[in-house]
C-alpha cells in the first residue's frame, strides 16, 4: 500500500519509471550526433547599405507606393474678414464687428441696428453687436451712479471723468481689435450680451 510521501500515490512504481526514463534520455543525447542548420550559408552574407531608393521603397506600406520625403502640408486658407460682406448689411465683415465698439453711443445705436438687422446665421457679427450693446449700457450705468454720487461727494466727479477716460481708451482698443478680426470677450457683461443676442433679432418687430 503506498504511503503518503510517494511522488504518485496512484502509481506505486512511478519513481522507478522516472528514473529509468531519465536514463535512457541521457544515453541517447550522449550518442547522438549534432546536426548543422540548414542553408546556414544564407545568413552569412555580407551587410549592405540601403541607397535612398530602398529607403523609399521600404517606406511604402504593403506594396502601394509611398515617397521617401514628404512634403509639408499647406496652412488651411483662412477667410479675410476684410473681403467678406455681411448679409442684409453689404458692409465688409471687419466693420460690421467694429462699429459697436464705437465711442459715444454711436456704437449702442449701430449694435442695436445691426442685431435688428442681422439673421442667426450671421452669429459672429451678431455676437459683436450684442456685446457692443451691453458694454454701452454698463459704462452708461456705472457712469449715471458716479454722477449721482457727485451730486452729494466732490471725489465721485474726478472719479467720473476718469471712468469715462478710461472706457473711451477701452473702446478704442476694441474697435481696432475687431477691425483686424482678433477675438473680443468682456466676461462680466457676459450674461448681458448672451441676453441681447437671444432676444433682439430680426423677428422682433414682427410677431404678432
Amino acid at each position: 500500500m503506498p504511503s503518503k510521501y510517494d511522488t504518485n500515490q496512484l502509481d506505486p512504481d512511478f519513481p522507478e519509471k522516472a528514473k529509468a526514463a531519465a536514463a535512457a534520455q541521457e544515453t541517447a543525447e550522449a550518442g547522438g550526433a549534432t546536426r548543422p542548420f540548414a542553408n546556414s550559408a544564407n545568413y552569412e552574407q555580407e551587410t549592405r547599405e540601403f541607397a535612398a531608393g530602398d529607403f523609399g521603397a521600404y517606406q511604402a506600406p504593403q506594396g502601394a507606393y509611398a515617397p521617401a520625403f514628404y512634403a509639408a502640408a499647406a496652412p488651411a486658407a483662412v477667410e479675410d474678414t476684410r473681403k467678406r460682406r455681411v448679409d442684409k448689411v453689404g458692409l465688409p465683415e471687419n466693420i460690421v464687428t467694429a462699429v459697436p465698439y464705437v465711442p459715444w453711443y454711436f456704437g449702442l445705436v449701430a449694435g442695436i441696428i445691426l442685431l435688428i438687422l442681422l439673421p442667426k446665421s450671421e452669429a459672429k457679427s451678431r455676437f459683436h453687436a450684442a456685446q457692443g450693446v451691453a458694454a454701452h449700457l454698463g459704462i452708461l450705468l456705472v457712469s449715471s451712479l458716479l454722477g449721482i454720487v457727485g451730486q452729494v461727494a466732490n471725489m465721485a466727479r474726478p472719479a467720473n471723468g476718469i471712468f469715462m477716460l478710461v472706457t473711451t481708451i477701452m473702446l478704442f482698443v476694441f474697435v481696432y481689435k475687431a477691425w483686424r478680426g482678433r477675438p473680443i470677450h468682456i466676461e462680466f457683461i457676459e450674461g448681458l450680451t448672451d441676453w441681447f443676442e437671444e432676444k433682439v433679432t430680426p423677428d422682433l418687430f414682427n410677431k404678432k
